[in-house]
This record gives C-alpha cells, structure tokens and sequence, in this order.
C-alpha cells in the first residue's frame, strides 16, 4: 500500500485560534489528490499524529536546522544529532538571549547567519525568533520527530531514527522532510507578474479581497500545473472553497507543503534516495525540498 503523504503548516504555540494544520493526500499519475484537512491544537496532539501506525511522507514548515556558521561560533556539537539535542536543552529566553548575542557582535545588514539553503528558497534564517519565530519552531518541533523516531533524509537515516526512538521499532517508515510554501507560492504567482503579491494574513482586518484573489489564482496555478515540479492538484469544489475562504493562509500553506511532499515522493519512486534531495545537502543545516 502506498504510504500516506502530508504537508503541514506548523506553529510552535498552537491554539484553537492558530493550529497546526496537516493536508493529507495522494500522489498518482502526477496528480496530487488531497484527502483532507486536520487541524491539531496542541504540540501534544501533534505528537500524537507522528506517532500514529502509518506509513507516511510529509513535508513540515518549520527549519530542520541551524545556521553552520552560528553552530560553528558557539562552540556547539557539528554532528546534527548531537547538535539538536543541545538546543532542545534550552529554554526558549536562553536561545533568544544566545542569539541576541551573537547578532550584536555582527555588523548591520548581517546580523544573522544562514543556511545555504536559504538564498535559493527564499527563506528565512532558522535562527531569527522572530517575524517569524522559526527558531522557536525548529525548538518545539524536531525534537517531537526525534521522539516519533522519524526519518529525515540527510540529518537522519531510518536505522538512526529507530536507534533513536526504539518505542517507534514496530511502526511502519515514515519519513519528514523541510518545506517551505512561500518558494512554491512564489512561483506559482510568478506568472502573474508579481511573485511577492501577498496571500494571507492572521488578522481579520487585512484578509482583503487582493489577498482572496491571490488565494484563487494560487489554486488555479496548482490545479493547472503551472509549476516546475510537474504536478497538478486535485481538489473537490467544497475543498478549494475552503482554500479560498481561509484568511489566514494555514491551510493553503499546508497544501504547498503536501505538493512540495509528493514531489520529494516522486523523487523517490524514481530511484532518488535522498528524495530529491541535493548531493551537496548539508548534514548539519539541512535542506528545503525543491530549492
């Protein structure tokens, strides 16, 4: 049987107000059938969905790693493993104040490091904690896919992640990797001429009619294929209204990150073992699929 695949919008402080959101769905043929949507409302519930008995592929938006070049000047461990046990150790006000203190020694416009990644997703550095918080994100969610003994390509091979999380032996693989759906929105309203046109918004008052006819044309781009990844989205017309109609962008977000999931999918059913993943990767940051 064909594993499960998934893509979610993750926060690290979710509530009935701002949840994590899973899309879950299929892949054949080159189109991405969504299954539905889930929304967990604590970091507990999300745990929880890790560990259930499944296979299962899925994309997270939240950063797998940290900065080399932050590890390397902190004088923390340079093998992932290692390196993120040490981080899950700290409180959220000591990686703050840490990194503070690193971006005060820097000079202006080079406050933060980056992953090499970053540059061609467009991506943030996992090490700001905030607008967005991703620092704290990457804190409150890889140490729940260690727990869930989940496979992550590059940092964690699936023996590893067993070794890791031997409560998780009897379960079926399931593999996480990093996404990030604002390189894949980008792209796709690439062709409308503005790839930074904005799509969502958290508050209600900015939930305007620009932002819903973006949601829309997001929608009609992956149903279209209208992307270099070679895929279409299928979605039932109660499905994309509810796309349409979420302000917020989460569950949009979480369909970039299935699509972005079943083309690492596909990858694999290639012969890629790294899931489409590049040589180059680096083990201690971490990639972004499709970057």
């Amino acid at each position: 049987m064909a594993r499960l695949l998934a893509g979610c919008d993750f926060s690290s402080s979710p509530s009935r107000r701002k949840p994590i959101v899973f899309a879950t769905g299929t892949l054949e043929r080159g189109r991405v059938q969504l299954l539905g949507l889930e929304r967990i409302e604590s970091l507990d519930a999300f745990s929880d969905w890790l560990a259930r008995d499944q296979a299962w592929l899925c994309g997270f938006d939240f950063p797998f790693g940290l900065p080399r070049e932050l590890v390397q000047a902190l004088g923390w461990p340079l093998a992932w493993p290692e390196c993120m046990r040490h981080y899950a150790g700290l409180t959220r006000e000591e990686i703050r104040q840490t990194f503070a203190g690193f971006c005060n020694s820097r000079p202006v416009g080079g406050k933060f490091a980056h992953r090499a990644t970053d540059l061609p997703a467009g991506s943030s550095s996992s090490m700001k904690w905030v607008n967005p918080p991703v620092a704290y994100m990457l804190h409150a969610g890889v140490p729940r896919l260690l727990q869930a003994g989940v496979h992550l390509p590059v940092l964690l091979s699936a023996q590893a992640a067993r070794a890791a999380a031997p409560q998780t032996a009897q379960l079926p693989e399931r593999v996480g990797l990093e996404a990030y759906p604002g390189l894949l929105a980008r792209e796709l309203l690439q062709a409308s001429g503005s790839p930074r046109r904005s799509y969502k918004n958290d508050a209600k008052a900015l939930q305007t009619p620009d932002r819903l006819i973006a949601r829309k044309d997001l929608l009609t781009a992956l149903e279209n294929g209208q992307t270099r990844l070679g895929l279409r989205l299928k979605l039932s017309h109660a499905q994309r209204d509810a796309l349409v109609d979420d302000g917020s962008g989460d569950a949009l977000d979480a369909v970039l990150c299935l699509v972005q999931a079943a083309w690492a999918e596909q990858q694999h059913q290639q012969g890629h073992a790294r899931f489409g993943l590049p040589d180059h990767a680096d083990a201690l940051e971490g990639w972004i699929i499709t970057a």
